[in-house]
């Protein structure tokens, strides 16, 4: 196939986290636990969540949104690498590689926002828990959820559009092991500085201001925290709140180091390695996170499998 008198690249070969087939062995049974246990986990939070009365409030509303974006994003990188790692064939075509790269990112933006909304939901919860059933209702949720979403959906089309129209014309190595876009931008063969500028100035927007959004919130948090007299009240303040951050620092940490800094050069063994944390461990330390760490989950829970038929009603 030629364009331009060259051949372009119609398929990707992964390089994957390792070449030694004892190791891929081990990588497949690891990822495999690790998927199966994100995806069962996430799915009992939301069937909890929608079976419980008691959790009928924004917070869990976002909660079960973010395991429904766990599930998808684990889902749009992890099944490919299983198969990779099973079959040893580590190919993926070019119409493959940029579906799973707009997912991907696609959830991990929105999941971005949406973790920016459930500390406002905090915020609003324990500086002016007056105002929080006015300002948090149902509909402000919903559209909070539906915004999350859309920019997401767009912002990853935008950034997907520029990085496919680049040329690709060889090598056709991808040193990662799902689609992932600084690791395409390495292999454009072409300049992709404008690429580059444009994910920057899209991090700033869908990570970085959420991400200041949460440290804003929580610096009013601690401050009206402190504030509050009871030891109790204050314990309860900030189980409700630790979960989240948890969840935040795995993340975004790792997230915002990766794509503030989506430099065209080969990717490195490190770059796989944090990519690994925010597209496989933060996802499937979330379901351990609120369902171990929060009490009103772990109640939940208990009066679920106290009743399990109420589950499927």
């Amino acid at each position: 196939m030629a364009r331009d008198n060259q051949s372009i690249v119609t398929e990707f070969i992964f390089e994957g986290l390792s070449s030694q087939p004892r190791t891929q062995t081990i990588l497949f049974i690891v990822f495999l636990v690790f998927y199966l246990f994100t995806v069962a986990g996430n799915i009992m939070i939301i069937t909890v969540i929608r079976a419980d009365c008691q959790l009928q409030s924004p917070m869990y509303f976002f909660l079960a949104n973010l395991s429904f974006l766990d599930i998808g994003y684990i889902s749009s990188n992890i099944p490919q690498m299983l198969v990779n790692l099973w079959t040893k064939k580590r190919t993926i075509s070019f119409s493959g590689c940029a579906a799973q790269m707009y997912f991907s990112l696609a959830f991990g933006m929105t999941e971005c926002v949406l973790l920016g909304v459930m500390a406002y939901d905090r915020y609003m919860a324990i500086c002016h828990p007056l105002l929080y059933t006015t300002v948090m209702n149902k509909k402000f949720c919903i559209h909070m959820v539906v915004a999350s979403w859309t920019i997401s959906l767009l912002s990853s089309m935008v950034i997907n559009s520029l990085t496919l129209r680049l040329p690709f014309c060889g090598p056709d190595i991808l040193n990662h092991y799902f689609c992932e876009v600084p690791a395409m931008l390495a292999l454009a063969y072409t300049d992709t500085t404008l690429v580059v500028l444009v994910i920057f100035i899209f991090s700033i927007l869908i990570a970085f201001i959420p991400f200041l959004l949460i440290i804003t919130s929580y610096i009013h948090i601690l401050f009206a925290i402190l504030k509050i007299q009871s030891a109790h009240v204050q314990s309860k303040a900030f189980s409700t709140c630790g979960s989240h951050l948890m969840v935040v620092s795995l993340f975004y940490g790792t997230a915002i180091c990766r794509y503030m800094n989506p430099k065209s050069r080969p990717p490195q063994d490190r770059d796989k390695v944090v990519a690994v944390f925010y597209t496989v461990v933060a996802p499937v330390m979330n379901p351990l996170i609120y369902s171990l760490r929060n009490k009103d989950m772990k109640h939940a829970l208990g009066r679920a499998m106290n009743r399990p038929k109420s589950l499927f009603i």
